[in-house]
């Protein structure tokens, strides 16, 4: 690319609740072009094998570095803990998961030090939260719960339904006993599901949306490797992918970004 800077920011999710860290991105980085790429045919990646994980992320790191991004978020809570450095010195790009961001922010916030950490299963088995929170601060307590009917009730649109506020009272009620002042929401869909997880935990209890914290630390990292976006009078290029049902992306894209994604590319990922 004649202008390396121009150059867009490649986010992937093993499905479409990456969307809400591009959103995040989208507000903190509002000039930036940003490819997103939904791994749809093989969601959830919570109940997959770390080999399996590392796998798919590696293949998407190809077509990602393809289409010639100049920095790759891993929108995915579960590849974060599993795959993220396994991979990192395959790619010529800076590239970041959504753990470290989540942990250095609960951390920093927590009164009590009780922190609770909801994910998937696989990322709730990793330990890799824990492990993180206690190197920052050995005394933390940690309190982690794998929430596996989260992902597919997010994917499903169900986002405010009965159905879901009585799976998250049976999901989060151990969180509440053991009294914990701040929550990790470890999944990228989770932020979606904000209002219940929030009405069920309280209003007491400080919400982390690692899609938030994330957004910071590549802006960081944008900066001081002096590639912010310098061609600032044309608008930013958003492009969307998906390795199976690009049209439901589209659908879903609309209330997770607010606007309208008139097209998704369906890619053959396992070519990669």
């Amino acid at each position: 690319m004649e202008n390396y800077s121009d150059a867009p920011i490649g986010v992937f999710d093993s499905g479409l609740g990456g969307l809400t860290v591009m959103r995040e991105i989208m507000r903190c980085l509002p000039d930036e072009n940003i490819i997103y790429f939904g791994d749809t045919a093989r969601v959830p990646y919570g109940s997959k094998s770390r080999d399996t994980i590392i796998h798919y992320v590696e293949q998407i790191l190809h077509y990602l570095e393809e289409q010639e991004v100049k920095a790759i978020v891993v929108a995915c809570g579960t590849a974060s803990a599993y795959a993220l450095e396994a991979v990192r010195h395959k790619v010529s790009v800076p590239i970041l998961g959504v753990v470290r961001p989540g942990v250095r922010a609960a951390a920093a916030i927590t009164k009590n030090g009780k922190i609770g950490v909801i994910g998937t299963e696989a990322s709730v088995k990793s330990g890799l939260y824990e492990s993180l929170l206690h190197k920052i601060n050995p005394e933390l307590k940690v309190c982690s719960v794998a929430c596996p009917l989260f992902v597919p009730l997010v994917e499903e649109g169900l986002w405010r339904d009965e159905i879901t506020t009585l799976v998250a009272k049976r999901y989060l009620t151990s969180l509440k006993e053991a009294g914990v002042d701040t929550l990790i929401m470890g999944c990228t869909h989770y932020p979606l599901l904000e209002e219940t997880i929030r009405e069920v935990m309280g209003s007491e209890v400080r919400l982390v949306n690692i899609g938030v914290e994330t957004a910071k630390v590549l802006s960081r990292i944008l900066s001081e490797r002096g590639i912010t976006k310098k061609t600032l009078d044309a608008p930013p290029v958003y492009r969307f992918s998906s390795s199976d049902a690009p049209e439901k992306l589209c659908r879903f894209g609309e209330y997770a970004l607010s606007m309208t994604i008139p097209e998704a590319v369906r890619i053959s990922i396992e070519d990669y």
